[in-house]
């Protein structure tokens, strides 16, 4: 019985495999038109030697293999610079040190201090979270510092006192002493270590701790009076209104994930915009430089660096004084504190008879010598010694280095001992 060969049977129906190589194989079993077409002197079989010629699939899907696939959209441009490239910025890693900043800050902390909400809307990504923090350490130890160490300062020069050290001017100059640079406009190819903001986006104002009064509109309109107690009571932590939200509209929000209102353009109004958002970026990254020492190095740290970079400034409050009556008004603060009424003597005076007169006046109660002034004529000498006897009284201090509440916050702290602090100024 002879043998029946198999080969040429099969050879009817399949053809041999030859070796693949990685240009010319067919990555999948059917081989598309466009890919036979290219090469029309060959036969089929040694173009595609898998090719199924009686194929089952339904003409549908004959029809889509034939239209490729659509390309996928390109992602958009981030609005600030990647956290990962934080690591390879030399500007950022020059501030980093230029601040001495402690090792347990990352450089993405700090570049994430230096992208202001209105370049960069996301929470996550923005200074907001850490400016609000900051904000609150810089307004309590500024407090602090003048209540402990001017006992006596009248409450309008307390608030200018106050904003002449942590306000937005001052926090403005402090950053342009550190060294920061300020981008052309943000974007996802700026350098980390350069401040992000933009002119023309909405972003957050530090008015958290005040009271948008009903008639806001009216006080800036009618420039209407305000009395000391009700800016302590409704106004910010300077003393200034806050701006008032009437026409605001009401975003809502279904899920605790969206981004804060602040910085969303439905809130842009005018009466929410910034005057200066230049100086108001620069403000806004010195708090946040100062919450993310206090979120990763602590209070201590937060505290010490508020101290080098902030109450270490010099500033001069006899120059915030503005008297309009200064003779009656010493003369109640003598009442009040049970001295001899004041009376102005003549000191000294040189050319009376001359165009060019000087009278040097001393204002005494009893034997003790309050105030001494000069000035062209008698009621101008009286007029400065009065104004001076009342500056040695407010500015008085009890010294230097004086415990600050703060202080007890340590464990091995010593008990707290009450500072004086005086009744008020005199309302003449």
């Amino acid at each position: 019985m002879k043998r029946i060969r198999l080969d040429r049977i099969s050879s009817q129906l399949l053809s041999t495999t030859p070796a693949r190589s990685p240009v010319s194989s067919c990555p999948t079993r059917v081989c598309r038109a466009a890919r036979a077409s290219r090469l029309p002197s060959q036969s089929p079989l040694r173009a595609c030697p898998q090719t199924r010629w009686q194929s089952t699939m339904s003409e549908d899907f004959q029809t889509d293999l034939s239209h490729p696939d659509p390309q996928p959209e390109p992602p958009l441009p981030l609005p600030s610079p990647h956290p990962n490239r934080a690591a390879f910025s030399a500007k950022l890693a020059a501030l980093h040190a230029r601040l001495a900043l402690s090792s347990k800050i990352p450089l993405q902390t700090l570049a994430r201090a230096l992208v202001d909400p209105s370049a960069d809307a996301h929470p996550r990504y923005n200074n907001a979270n850490l400016a609000f923090v900051g904000a609150a350490l810089l307004q309590y130890h500024t407090s602090e510092f003048l209540i402990t160490r001017y006992p006596r300062l009248p409450m309008a020069i307390l608030f200018a006192a106050m904003k002449g050290y942590s306000g937005v001017p001052s926090l403005h100059l402090i950053a342009r002493a550190w060294g920061v640079e300020a981008a052309a406009a943000p974007g996802e190819e700026v350098d980390p270590g350069l401040l992000q903001f933009s002119a023309d986006r909405p972003t957050v104002m530090m008015h958290k701790w005040g009271y948008a009064r009903a008639e806001s509109k009216e006080l800036l309109k009618y420039k209407w009076r305000r009395g000391l107690s009700s800016r302590v009571l409704y106004d910010d932590a300077f003393g200034e209104t806050v701006p008032g939200e009437e026409n605001v509209p009401e975003l809502n929000h279904d899920d605790a994930g969206d981004a804060a209102p602040e910085v969303s353009d439905a809130r842009n109004t005018k009466h929410l915009m910034v005057q200066d958002t230049t100086q108001n970026a620069h403000a806004n990254f010195v708090r946040a430089v100062v919450g993310a020492v206090y979120l990763y190095a602590g209070r201590e740290a937060a505290q010490g660096f508020v101290r080098a970079h902030v109450l270490s400034r010099q500033l001069d409050l006899s120059n915030l004084f503005e008297f309009k009556l200064p003779t009656r008004e010493l003369a109640r603060l003598c009442a009040r504190e049970d001295f001899d009424p004041p009376v102005a003597r003549i000191v000294s005076e040189t050319g009376r008879a001359s165009n060019t007169p000087v009278f040097v006046v001393g204002v005494y109660s009893g034997r003790e010598l309050l105030g001494e002034g000069a000035g062209p004529n008698l009621d101008a000498a009286r007029t400065s010694a009065a104004i001076k006897a009342l500056k040695a009284w407010y500015l008085y201090s009890p010294g230097h280095h004086l415990p600050l509440p703060s202080d007890t916050f340590a464990d091995d702290a010593a008990p707290w001992k009450p500072a004086y602090v005086d009744i008020g100024e005199i309302i003449s």
